[in-house]
């Protein structure tokens, strides 16, 4: 289950990350519309991404928390 929790606060902080990814602003934007939306927002390959980065990222603090390096069960003893 920690590891569903980790990948999830992971996943939404790189969304964050991938958001501003090629995003262009209209040249006239219409009337009422801010002007700095998007012209394409292309959330769906910033969905993909996010995915892809975040397991990514997800696998490497898997390795590290497998490995030992780091021991978050001390702390709980310690408590």
């Amino acid at each position: 289950m920690t590891g569903i929790f980790v990948y999830i606060v992971v996943w939404w902080v790189v969304l964050f990350a991938v958001l501003p990814w090629g995003v262009r602003t209209p040249d006239n934007p219409e009337p009422g519309m801010a002007s700095s939306a998007p012209v394409e927002p292309h959330m769906l390959r910033k969905v993909i991404a996010t995915s892809v980065v975040a397991l990514l990222v997800w696998l490497v603090i898997y390795a590290i928390a497998q490995s030992g390096l780091v021991s978050f069960r001390d702390m709980v003893k310690d408590l």
